[in-house]
């Protein structure tokens, strides 16, 4: 039988049954004879020690009566009187038609319906901009956003599609003496309270962990005697029940359910360790305990590349002694300073630690061995102190810069802010210049941004940064731009999205013309004669351009739109009617002919893998006119992220994926051989002092 009802904190319409429902004495109601008076209980054996659980499971099997223990005993006698067939829909319905009609509201009936919803970047264009959060600059770069700054376990970098996909989201199928669950109960996916409570279930089938968004489940009173490792993967679940089944074990998947507030364990012949663990220091101990004891799991498949070329082409391009090719990884490592367990609760505390998380970091970039690595979320001590001195011997030099906000903390606390680095191997490349665009600053300094509230009050309180490296082929004297850029994640300020990425295009445009008009570095007479002369440059447009990095945007998102297509109109939903000079009075306009690495071959299903959201965000952007994409690393296996809740884990030490992508460089139609050689210049970086 299936109702409208929300999640209840505990079973619905059973109060009035008890004799005197004021009562809370756990030992004024009769129990199941697992549990007995504490006077009377024995001496148990201690169980192992977890290494995130701060307590210890007690010596003793005597009952401590703290407040999560008593409303569990509670609960548990609320499910036991629920044992009659439908129970919770019966008293459900008892209860709607005992309330009071509201009475029936006169609308008019000619009047125009609302549009539906727009949907950008995966929220909903109602937003109103009248619910900014406000405040000055400081305290709003100092003070931490929702979630502490940063996408989480359960604060995605995308607001989710709101879909009715049912009028109703909850199911009782209680008391009915099910021996098997249908497999179409699981196409229920939507569902999000669930009784199965006193049926003869003896066990429950591993496709219950499609029922991704449950956040109640009662399975008491069944003959369970064990509970499959899939019901981890239910990592929304607040509240479950076990209560009167024969379950002596838990499997250590069930620590994957950080959320977990309540698991009913009472009336079953458990394990003496995880009772004791649960009577002394409640549920979220149990959860840590049997998350950070979780044996390593087996590892993905290695993760394939995708050739674009056919072996013959291949071959054909290893011979040619002129092509150019270079390979780029771009990789959101994940912060030391955002790796906590209230962020990733779902992660074993061992596995989240940075010492733990650097070593595979390291180890991964450098068996890709790409020319280029463009690593965001590097703190300033990870920088300084083990990328920077280990890259260093695998021939990488490296350029970088923290967030804006490091220039106004003391040396301690600037150590921990992230920024982007970006690594290049010093015997392939020759660094020309390099610069930092900080975006509030970029926007600070534009007139026609100077008289928006929306500048001060959403752009400027934000602190994102872009790197840009221009370099120079050593072998060719041939030019390439890289910017590594990490936009702002809040689905709330997909504006502010929108306009650091519009600004970064500005300054990218206006960085290559100006790269354009510079001469060749290298003096004519140490040419070598036998070489093609080195290609100059009508405009900026033509020198080959990479703009990567994590965008915390989606397909099909305004961010997404502008960079493939060169322009977005003024009334952009993602814009959010909020008001950006002229931005949103004439539009977005940028004309590198940019394409997405991997639109070649479809993007990947997600670079972003967490409870909360599983999708792209992460992209290679390249000028397609002067680079062609030869090769592509592909996606994780489809398996092995079916048995996982998310990133970071025993493999993947970051909630992002890295990815890599092979170029080679198109001939420059207009580079003329035997051209004379304008003057030597050698540019001076210009920006911030960088690392």
């Amino acid at each position: 039988m299936y109702y409208n009802a929300p999640p209840p904190a505990s079973s619905p319409g059973l109060q009035h049954k008890m004799s005197n429902p004021h009562d809370q004495s756990i030992w004024s109601r009769a129990h199941h004879p697992v549990l007995s008076n504490p006077a009377a209980t024995a001496t148990q054996p201690q169980g192992p020690q977890s290494p995130g659980y701060s307590g210890s499971p007690t010596s003793s099997g005597q009952i401590i009566g703290n407040h999560h223990w008593q409303t569990q005993l509670l609960k548990a006698d609320l499910c036991r009187q629920s044992n009659s067939p439908h129970h919770r829909a019966r008293a459900s319905a008892m209860a709607t038609r005992n309330s009071a009609k509201s009475a029936i509201p006169i609308t008019n009936p000619n009047a125009k319906l609302p549009p539906p919803e727009s949907i950008s970047n995966g929220t909903s264009n109602t937003d109103s901009p009248k619910s900014d959060k406000t405040g000055s600059p400081s305290e709003l770069i100092s003070s931490p956003e929702r979630t502490g700054g940063h996408p989480s376990s359960t604060a995605a970098p995308i607001a989710p599609v709101k879909k009715q996909e049912s009028t109703w989201t909850t199911l009782d199928l209680g008391g009915i003496r099910l021996k098997n669950l249908s497999p179409g109960l699981f196409r229920f996916s939507y569902l999000t309270t669930l009784y199965l409570n006193h049926n003869s279930l003896t066990s429950l089938p591993s496709e219950i962990s499609l029922l991704r968004n449950l956040v109640l489940l009662d399975l008491s009173g069944n003959d369970l005697s064990a509970v499959p490792p899939e019901l981890g993967m239910l990592t929304s679940l607040r509240e479950l029940y076990l209560f009167d089944n024969h379950i002596t074990n838990l499997p250590h998947e069930l620590g994957s359910l950080h959320q977990l507030e309540m698991i009913g364990i009472e009336g079953n012949p458990m394990d003496n360790a995880l009772r004791n663990i649960v009577q002394k220091d409640g549920t979220h101990a149990l959860i840590s305990y049997l998350r950070d004891s979780c044996p390593v799991p087996s590892p993905p498949p290695e993760r394939l590349w995708r050739f674009l070329q056919t072996e013959a082409e291949r071959k054909a391009q290893d011979a040619d002694p002129t092509t150019e090719a270079f390979t780029l990884l771009s990789y959101n490592i994940l912060c030391e300073r955002a790796a906590t367990s209230h962020l990733y609760g779902y992660t074993p505390s061992w596995a989240l630690s940075w010492d733990y998380r650097k070593e595979l970091i390291l180890t991964e970039v450098m068996n890709y061995d790409a020319d280029f690595l463009c690593l965001q979320e590097v703190d300033v001590a990870q920088y300084e102190d083990y990328f920077l001195q280990h890259l260093a011997a695998q021939d990488y030099e490296g350029v970088y810069w923290p967030k804006s906000r490091a220039r106004t903390m003391g040396d301690a606390e600037r150590r921990r802010v992230d920024g982007c680095a970006t690594f290049y191997k010093a015997s392939k490349y020759q660094l020309v210049e390099k610069q930092l665009i900080e975006f509030n600053q970029v926007a600070l300094q534009r007139p026609d941004f100077k008289k928006t509230d929306d500048m001060f009050n959403r752009v400027l309180t934000k602190d994102q940064i872009a790197v840009v490296m221009l370099l120079e082929s050593r072998a060719t004297g041939s030019r390439l731009i890289i910017a590594n850029v990490h936009i702002h994640w809040d689905p709330e300020y997909r504006d502010v999205k929108l306009v650091q990425t519009a600004l970064l295009m500005d300054e990218l445009q206006k960085i290559s013309d100006r790269f354009a008009r510079l001469p060749p570095r290298l003096p004519a007479h140490m040419e070598d004669p036998s070489k093609p002369p080195q290609p100059t440059y009508a405009d900026g447009s033509k020198i080959p351009t990479i703009v990567c990095g994590d965008f915390n945007s989606i397909p099909g998102s305004g961010v997404y739109d502008f960079l493939a297509n060169g322009t977005v109109p003024s009334d952009h939903p993602d814009f959010m009617s909020h008001v950006y000079g002229h931005y949103t009075s004439d539009g977005l306009k940028h004309r590198l002919n940019l394409k997405s690495a991997y639109a070649a071959v479809g993007e990947l299903p997600l670079t972003n893998y967490t409870p909360s959201f599983q999708g792209v965000i992460d992209y290679i952007w390249h000028t397609a006119g002067n680079l062609t994409v030869t090769s592509l690393l592909g996606e994780v296996e489809a398996g092995y992220l079916s048995k996982v809740v998310g990133f970071p884990n025993a493999h993947f030490p970051s909630d992002h994926i890295c990815l890599i992508s092979e170029f080679r460089v198109k001939q420059l139609k207009d580079t003329q051989a035997g051209a004379p050689r304008p003057p030597l210049v050698f540019p001076s970086s210009n920006g911030a002092k960088p690392h």
